[in-house]
């Protein structure tokens, strides 16, 4: 018996996190994902599980104050992260940490990604800014979540990898999915000569045309860089 959280939620999150596998944007025991409940619970993925085998009987319930409720495991040792998100956004109610390589490798180079170069990350993502570095599984990296987790959608963590955020999995998840394909295509870019910024002009007609045209208002527009 699996107390507490129906198999539908489980279902969600082990989906989730075969789809990172199959990405490769985890490799190993890499990365983790949680999904809020209610009455200030989580569900989380356990503490060294490749995420391609896990199980639902592997999946830890938490209270948002760090206390297991049930599961066989041990909760991911970057449980505090997702209790941190879930604290500080209340919109939030999904989070996915991986390690992507094209985004990974931006954090590793220490290079935000808020470049205004494709209308679709403007408007769909959000500028990607970067948290300093913070030594994993450590109160450090609420520290260095702090100064961008009122309003990014994700966030590059220093020489680490990325987190996203959603009001669903699937949105917090398509949204790894987005950054991975945003830093992608910049580094090819950059082997072609050089992305191309978005002028203010354009990025300025973007802006007015957002909710008409994606049925979305661009934020935090002053974080973008145009040309």
């Amino acid at each position: 018996m699996l107390p507490f959280v129906n198999s539908s939620i489980r279902s969600q999150l082990l989906s989730v996190c075969h789809r990172l596998d199959a990405l490769r944007f985890v490799v190993a025991t890499d990365g983790n994902v949680s999904i809020r409940l209610p009455r200030e619970r989580m569900l989380i993925t356990p503490s060294g599980v490749n995420k391609g085998k896990l199980k639902a009987a592997d999946l830890v319930t938490l209270r948002l104050d760090g206390k297991p409720i049930d599961g066989r495991r041990k909760a991911s040792t970057e449980s505090d992260m997702h209790r941190f998100v879930y604290e500080s956004r209340p919109d939030v109610n999904a989070v996915v940490h991986a390690h992507p390589t094209c985004a990974t490798a931006f954090a590793a180079a220490r290079i935000p990604l808020n470049l205004a170069v494709f209308p679709e990350v403007i408007v769909g993502l959000g500028p990607v800014p970067l948290a300093e570095y913070a030594t994993p599984s450590t109160a450090e990296v609420r520290e260095s979540l702090r100064p961008h987790i009122g309003s990014a959608n994700a966030i590059l963590l220093a020489n680490h990898g990325a987190i996203t955020f959603g009001a669903t999995l699937d949105e917090a998840m398509n949204r790894m999915e987005k950054l991975e394909h945003f830093a992608h295509m910049i580094l090819l870019a950059r082997q072609l000569g050089g992305e191309q910024l978005l002028t203010q002009q354009e990025y300025e007609r973007l802006k007015a045309i957002s909710i008409s045209s994606y049925g979305k208002e661009i934020a935090d527009h002053a974080k973008w860089k145009t040309d």
